[in-house]
C-alpha cells in the first residue's frame, strides 16, 4: 500500500475546517447513500460541533449519508462514555434523520454479542448499497491513542489482529475508561474510498512519531486498501521529522 500522506494545518480549528470539507466532499460525490464512519474523541468532537453550524450544515444532504461508528464503549448510547452518544449530541441529533444513524447496540448481552449484531448491520447495508463493489465507506475518521490504538484496537490485543471478522469484542481496554469496547477491525475500517486519521496538540507529538515512523502500531496499520489514507495533524502534534 502507498504511504499515508500527511497534511499539517496551523492549530485545531484549522484542522476542524479541512476535516469538515473532506466530510462534505465525500458526502456529495456519492449520489447514492453515502456511508461515513465516525469515531470518538476530543478532537472529532471539535469538528462535529462546526459541521453542526449553519455554513456547514446546509452543505451536508442528510437524506442520504448513513452514518457509522468505529468503536465504542460498552455503555448505554446516554452515558458520558459513549462515542454514538457524544456525536449524537454534537451534530447528528437535529440534523440526521434516527434512521441514518447506525449506532453499535451496546443493549447486548455482550461486547462480543454486540460485536456480531453490528457486523450483520454492516454486511447487510453492503449488500444492499455496495452492489457495484463500491467500498464499504465513502469516509472512515479515526483517532490515535497515547499508546498507539486507533479505534478500540490497542496493541498486543486479539481485535488488533483480527483477519476474518468485521467487528470485534474488547472485553478489556488498556487505557482508561478501563470498560468493555466493541471496535471495527482493520480489515473492514480499510473498505473505504478515504481514511482520516485526526491528532492535534502537543500530547500527540511523541506517538505520531512512532506512529509515522512505522513502528508495529494499530494506527500505523490503519490504511484504506480502496483510496487514500490521509494524516490530518495540526503544528502542536507535529513531530520534528514532518513539521512544515
Amino acid at each position: 500500500m502507498p504511504r499515508p500522506r500527511i497534511i499539517i494545518e496551523r492549530d485545531a480549528v484549522a484542522l476542524a475546517e479541512r476535516a469538515a470539507e473532506r466530510v462534505v466532499a465525500r458526502a456529495r460525490e456519492n449520489t447514492g447513500e453515502p456511508a461515513i464512519c465516525l469515531t470518538g474523541g476530543s478532537t472529532p468532537k471539535r469538528l462535529y460541533q462546526l459541521l453542526a453550524t449553519p455554513e456547514w450544515r446546509n452543505q451536508l444532504p442528510w437524506q442520504r449519508v448513513q452514518w457509522f461508528i468505529g468503536d465504542d464503549r460498552f455503555v448505554p448510547p446516554d452515558d458520558e462514555l459513549s462515542n454514538i452518544g457524544m456525536a449524537r449530541h454534537a451534530f447528528l441529533d437535529g440534523c440526521a434523520p434516527p434512521e441514518n444513524i447506525h449506532a453499535i447496540p451496546t443493549d447486548a448481552a455482550s461486547p462480543v454479542e454486540a460485536a456480531r449484531a453490528y457486523e450483520q448491520t454492516l454486511r447487510e447495508f453492503q449488500a444492499r448499497h455496495r452492489t457495484d463493489g463500491a467500498p464499504l465507506f465513502d469516509l472512515v475518521l479515526l483517532g490515535v491513542g497515547p499508546d498507539g490504538h486507533t479505534a478500540s484496537l490497542f496493541p498486543g490485543y486479539p481485535a488488533a489482529s483480527e483477519t476474518e471478522h468485521w467487528v470485534a469484542g474488547v472485553p478489556q481496554a488498556h487505557v482508561a475508561p478501563f470498560v468493555p469496547r466493541v471496535s471495527l477491525t482493520l480489515p473492514c475500517l480499510a473498505q473505504c474510498r478515504e481514511m482520516l486519521l485526526l491528532a492535534s496538540g502537543h500530547d500527540k507529538r511523541a506517538i505520531l512519531s512512532r506512529v509515522l515512523a512505522g513502528e508495529d502500531l494499530p494506527a500505523a496499520h490503519a490504511q484504506s486498501a480502496r483510496g487514500e489514507t490521509w494524516w490530518l495533524i495540526d503544528r502542536a502534534a507535529a513531530p520534528e521529522s514532518c513539521e512544515a
